[in-house]
């Protein structure tokens, strides 16, 4: 049986992974003999909803029934025990899949955890992503990650213990909300996981950009219009921002950003403010792009464009007419040709990305750290300020909470390998 280069990096990764888990596996005395037995690590998952297609659908589904791993079936070796929901929509499923499945449908954050001063979980999932939420008028759907965050840090203070926690998606639409959710979690020394699943989706084709590559430029593309512009800008801009951590010298912090609307995209194109070569080279790589000149077929493009302090440039272009996928290119200094890739999102209702989400989790429960919190933070920062240029028709906005400073990780992560199970 022959093994090649990636098969045997992946057979390593999930190897280490599982090496990882074993100090979680906490070690209690018997009843009667005192001989040591082991229990697997028990998760609460905090959600906004449970229903079909939720976030929390797609991640703590998969803690409870597993997921395809390497073309085979793989059971996240961690019991989910508990699960609190702020909503319950008239299509929710929690009320009838937690009896089901042995987990206790609580009806606080508090209990779901174990109580208001006491904490029996190993990890946290905080899943608050759709639902009915108002929004705000900067166009910025007002989900309480940071109220429920808020909650689970304060049983932790009464419990003096802490345990990981992950949060879905950014931090928070408010980014003083999001650098005290980072505060709070260093001043209590527990880890803190958050983002999105692009960064750690299949790649097509398998591109992982060496660390200090000379990137000067970088563009995502996608298209998106069924929900508030934010949604999936921030997926654009974690996109954006894991393959230009892996620049020279990495991350080192963002001077501004701007949100433009209509022919000011196209105008700032023209005047080589993002490249229209980079997104030539991106859209080739989406299987869902459509005939016909770009300029022509797009009704109201959008972009938000960040300058580095580097001086490298960033754009992410939200082109609904043009492409459904989400891809990217860069130039790279003495290389004539830029680089792409697409980021492939196996589409719902299964929505497959949600797999390597899930396992970067588990390896985050497991006390490895993906990626660095320092990364979401950026990009929740970016998207707000980019909401507020947005209202201000397009103002370039540079703050001191945007110099942030991080390495990236040696392996980004993403997924390898097969969509869907072969066995």
């Amino acid at each position: 049986m022959t093994m090649d280069r990636r098969d045997f990096l992946t057979c390593t990764a999930t190897a280490a992974t599982s090496a990882a888990l074993v100090p979680m596996l906490e070690t209690v005395s018997g009843a009667q003999q005192g001989t040591p037995i082991t229990r697997r690590p028990r998760i609460a998952s905090i959600n906004s909803i449970y229903r079909l297609r939720s976030h929390a659908y797609h991640i703590a589904g998969r803690f409870l029934f597993g997921y395809s791993h390497n073309g085979f079936h793989h059971q996240p070796p961690f019991d989910l025990v508990r699960m609190f929901n702020d909503q319950y929509p008239p299509d929710d499923l929690s009320k009838s899949v937690c009896p089901k499945h042995g987990i206790q449908l609580c009806e606080t954050v508090e209990q779901a955890l174990g109580g208001a001063s006491s904490l029996d979980v190993d990890g946290v999932l905080l899943i608050i992503e759709h639902g009915e939420y108002p929004m705000n008028d900067r166009g910025q759907i007002l989900y309480p990650r940071f109220e429920m965050f808020q909650r689970i840090v304060e049983v932790f203070r009464r419990s003096g213990r802490s345990v990981p926690v992950f949060v879905d998606k950014h931090l928070s639409y408010d980014h003083e909300k999001a650098i005290d959710m980072v505060r709070l979690a260093k001043e209590l020394k527990f880890p803190l996981m958050a983002g999105s699943s692009l960064p750690v989706t299949w790649r097509i084709p398998e591109i992982e950009p060496p660390l200090d590559v000379g990137f000067k430029e970088g563009l995502v593309v996608f298209g998106y219009d069924r929900s508030a512009e934010e949604v999936y800008f921030f997926h654009a801009l974690e996109t954006l921002q894991c393959m230009l951590e892996r620049r020279r010298g990495g991350e080192t912090g963002v001077a501004s950003v701007r949100f433009l609307v209509g022919d000011e995209v196209w105008k700032a194109g023209d005047a080589g403010q993002w490249s229209w070569r980079l997104l030539q080279a991106a859209i080739r790589r989406c299987a869902s792009a459509n005939f016909g000149e770009v300029r022509e077929q797009v009704l109201r493009p959008q972009a938000i464009l960040v300058e580095y302090q580097d001086g490298t440039r960033g754009a992410a272009l939200n082109l609904v007419e043009a492409v459904s996928d989400f891809a990217f290119a860069a130039t790279v200094e003495g290389q004539p040709e830029p680089v792409s890739t697409c980021f492939y999102l196996p589409p719902p209702p299964g929505a497959n990305f949600f797999n390597p989400l899930t396992y970067n989790i588990e390896r985050f429960f497991a006390g490895d750290q993906p990626y660095p919190i320092e990364r979401t933070l950026l990009t929740s920062i970016q998207l707000d300020l980019a909401m507020r240029s947005r209202q201000r028709h397009g103002e370039r906005i540079g703050l001191p909470a945007l110099d942030i400073q991080y390495q990236p990780p040696a392996n980004s992560g993403f997924f390898r390998g097969p969509f869907v199970d072969g066995a």
